[in-house]
C-alpha cells in the first residue's frame, strides 16, 4: 500500500522570517538559500504578503514586487509559490477599499504567485467574499482559512465554532480550491486540532485539500501536526533552521522524523539534502541579530496568545525603542485584553491591536488609553467579533476614539473613504511627481507614509545585523578598583563585576539627545519613547490648549503629542524622525 502523501510547505521565507527576524531582513542575502532549497527538493514556498510585504518598505527599503519577481524566477515556473493574505486588508493592517483588494490579486497575479492563503482575524465570513473573488478572478488559487487559538477562558474557540464558520463559508459559496486551518498562536491542543480537521473532513468533498499551520510557540506543533494528519489532513506548514522552532514552524528534519515508520510521505525529502540547505540558510543568515526569544518555547503562550510571528517584531520595535524591559509585563495583560475584546483570533492585525493595547494598560495604566485599533475593533469598524465586547470596554472606546459602535460592513467603510480610493492616491503620486503605476498605488495604500518615502528614494535601512549592533568603544584611564554593573541584555539584567586590566575600555552608550536644563513646566514633553513622526507646529506659533502638535510613533502606534496650555512656542528641540526618550522636550513655551 503505498504511503499517503503530505504536502509541505516551506514556510522559512515568509513567516520564518517573520517570526524570528520580525521580517527584517534583505532578500538578496537570502538568495543562495531558495536555491538550495530547490537543490533539496523544495517545490511549495511561502515567499511573500503578511507582514513581510510592509517589512521591505519599513525596514528593509526594497520593494516587495522586485523581489518576489526574483523568486519566481530562482525557483522556476513549476513551484507553488504561497503569499498570506488578510482577507479585506490585504497585506496592510486597515481594510483596503474594494479597488485596492482587487489591486493585489491583480499584482500578486502579476509578480509570480501560484497561491493566496486568505483569512480574516475575526472569522467573519462577509470580510473573506469580496477578496476570494478577486484572487480566484485573477487566475490564483484561494486557499480559505479559519484562525484558530486556545485560551484557558475559551468562550469561542473550539470545533463547534470552527463548523459553524465553515458551514457560512460553505452557505455563501467562497470559492477556494483548499482549506487552511491557521493557528498562528499555537496554542491548540492537539485534541482540537484532531477533532476540527476530523468535522472538516467529513463536512467537505472527499478531493478537498486540507491543511494545518501552526507555531512551536507552546511546544505542541509536532504533536498538533501528527493530530491533524491522523484526523485527514493534505498538508502541513514546515520551515528549516535557522528559521525553525521556536516562533516559527516545527523543522521539516524533525517532522521526518516525527513520522519514521508511519504510512505517510512527506514528499521524498532526502535527510542530508535538507541538511545541506540547512547549512547555506544558517551561512547567508550569518550576520543577522536572531533574538534569543525567537528559539525558545514559552509554556504561559496559551495563557496569553501571542502569535509567533507577532512576538518578536513586537521584542525588535521594543528594542527600537528601549522598551524591552516592558514586554513581560505586557504579556500578562495578554488574556484579558482578548477576553474584554471580544475573543477574536490572535493573529495580524488583530495581534497587534491586543498587544498595543496591552502595552498601553501598562504604560499608561489600566484602560487608560484605549489604542485606536483595538478600540474600533470593539466598536464594529473591522467585522463582527465571535463574541460581543465587554460593555465596558465599548463605552471607553466610545469615549475615547469619540466614535459610534457600526454594524456597517468592513469593506463599505473602506469604500465610503476617499483616502481610500484610487483617485485619491493617484493624485498624491502626481503631487510627488511620482509614477501612477499599479505598483505605486498599491504601495501608497499599504504602506502610507513609510510607502511614500521608499518612492521618494527617502527610506532607511533598519536592518538588525551584528555588526551594526557592536558599539564605539574609547580607552580610559586605569583604575585599580573593579567596578559593578547591571547589564539590560534582551530584556534580562545581569549583576557584572568588570575588573581592571592593562586595556581597559568602557563603551559609550548611544542615547537620544536629551535637554537637561529645561524648565518643564514650560515644556511640552513626549509621553512615550519612540520616533518623531510629524512635527506639525513652527517655533513662535501660537497654539490653543489640546491642539496637535507632533505625533509620535511607537510600537505600530501613533500618538498624539497636544498642547498642555495656550501660549507661543519658542523652541522647537526636534525633527521628524528623531528618536526621543518618555517625557523628554520636545517644545518650549515663551
Amino acid at each position: 500500500m503505498a504511503k499517503k502523501f503530505i504536502d509541505v510547505m516551506d514556510t522559512s521565507f515568509r513567516d520564518g522570517f517573520q517570526s524570528v527576524l520580525g521580517a527584517r531582513v534583505l532578500s538578496k542575502d537570502y538568495e543562495s538559500a531558495i536555491k538550495a532549497a530547490k537543490q533539496a527538493g523544495i517545490t511549495h514556498f511561502e515567499m511573500g504578503g503578511g507582514a513581510l510585504f510592509q517589512s521591505m518598505y519599513f525596514y528593509a527599503n526594497e520593494d516587495a514586487f522586485s523581489a518576489m519577481r526574483r523568486f519566481r524566477q530562482i525557483v522556476g515556473d513549476e513551484a507553488n509559490l504561497q503569499t498570506l493574505a488578510r482577507g479585506v486588508n490585504t497585506v496592510s493592517l486597515e481594510t483596503g477599499s474594494k479597488e485596492i483588494i482587487q489591486l493585489h490579486a491583480k499584482l500578486f497575479a502579476k509578480y509570480g504567485v501560484s497561491t493566496i492563503r486568505n483569512f480574516d482575524a475575526l472569522n467573519d465570513v462577509e470580510n473573506l467574499k469580496y477578496s476570494a473573488e478577486q484572487i480566484t478572478n485573477y487566475g490564483l488559487k484561494h486557499e480559505v482559512t479559519i484562525t484558530m487559538m486556545h485560551l484557558n477562558s475559551n468562550k469561542a474557540h473550539d470545533c463547534a465554532f470552527y463548523e459553524k464558520i465553515l458551514k457560512q463559508i460553505l452557505k455563501e459559496q467562497i470559492p477556494f480550491t483548499s482549506i487552511c486551518f491557521k493557528d498562528a498562536t499555537g496554542t491548540s491542543s492537539p485534541q482540537k486540532v484532531y477533532e476540527t480537521i476530523k468535522m472538516a473532513r467529513k463536512l467537505l468533498p472527499s478531493d478537498t485539500h486540507i491543511r494545518l499551520h501552526t507555531h512551536e510557540s507552546a511546544g505542541v506543533s509536532v504533536a498538533c501536526y501528527l493530530a491533524a494528519i491522523k484526523a485527514g489532513a493534505d498538508g502541513i506548514d514546515l520551515a528549516v533552521a535557522p528559521f525553525s522552532g521556536g516562533t516559527s514552524q516545527p523543522d521539516i528534519l524533525t517532522m521526518m522524523h516525527a513520522l519514521k515508520g508511519e504510512n505517510y510521505n512527506l514528499g521524498d525529502f532526502e535527510e542530508e539534502k535538507i541538511r545541506k540547505y540547512e547549512e547555506v540558510f544558517k551561512e547567508c543568515m550569518k550576520e543577522y541579530f536572531m533574538p534569543p526569544e525567537a528559539s525558545r518555547v514559552n509554556a504561559l503562550i496559551p495563557f496569553c496568545p501571542m502569535p509567533g510571528g507577532a512576538l518578536t517584531t513586537n521584542t525588535q520595535m521594543m528594542r527600537d525603542n528601549n522598551l524591552l524591559d516592558k514586554f513581560e509585563q505586557t504579556i500578562e495583560q495578554m488574556q484579558e485584553v482578548v477576553e474584554l475584546g471580544g475573543y477574536a483570533t490572535s493573529v495580524t492585525p488583530v495581534s497587534q491591536f491586543y498587544f498595543q493595547q496591552a502595552f498601553n494598560n501598562v504604560l499608561f495604566g489600566k484602560w487608560e488609553k484605549i489604542a485606536e485599533g483595538y478600540g474600533k475593533m470593539v466598536l464594529g469598524y473591522y467585522g463582527k467579533t465571535p463574541i460581543k465586547a465587554d460593555k465596558k470596554i465599548i463605552q471607553l472606546a466610545k469615549e475615547q476614539l469619540k466614535l459610534e459602535e457600526t454594524t456597517k460592513s468592513a469593506l463599505s467603510i473602506a469604500d465610503a473613504d476617499e483616502t481610500k480610493s484610487i483617485k485619491y492616491l493617484k493624485s498624491i503620486l502626481k503631487k510627488e511627481n511620482l509614477s501612477t503605476s499599479d505598483e505605486n498605488i498599491f504601495i501608497l495604500a499599504t504602506c502610507k507614509e513609510k510607502g511614500l518615502a521608499f518612492l521618494k528614494n527617502e527610506a532607511k535601512q533598519n536592518i538588525r545585523k551584528i555588526s551594526s549592533n557592536i558599539q564605539t568603544i574609547s580607552p580610559t584611564k586605569q583604575n585599580d578598583t573593579p567596578s559593578f554593573y547591571v547589564v539590560n541584555v534582551n530584556g534580562n539584567k545581569y549583576n557584572v563585576e568588570v575588573c581592571p586590566c592593562t586595556n581597559d575600555y568602557k563603551i559609550q552608550e548611544q542615547k537620544p539627545t536629551q535637554n537637561t536644563n529645561i524648565n518643564k513646566d514650560k515644556a511640552v514633553l513626549s509621553s512615550i519613547p519612540g520616533n518623531v513622526f510629524k512635527v506639525l507646529k513652527k517655533e513662535n506659533e501660537t497654539v490653543k490648549k489640546d491642539e496637535v502638535l507632533f505625533i509620535l510613533e511607537a510600537m505600530k502606534m501613533q500618538i498624539q503629542v497636544q498642547a498642555p496650555c495656550d501660549g507661543v512656542l519658542l523652541k522647537i528641540f526636534v525633527k521628524e524622525g528623531d528618536v526621543v526618550e518618555n517625557e523628554q522636550a520636545l517644545a518650549l513655551y515663551k
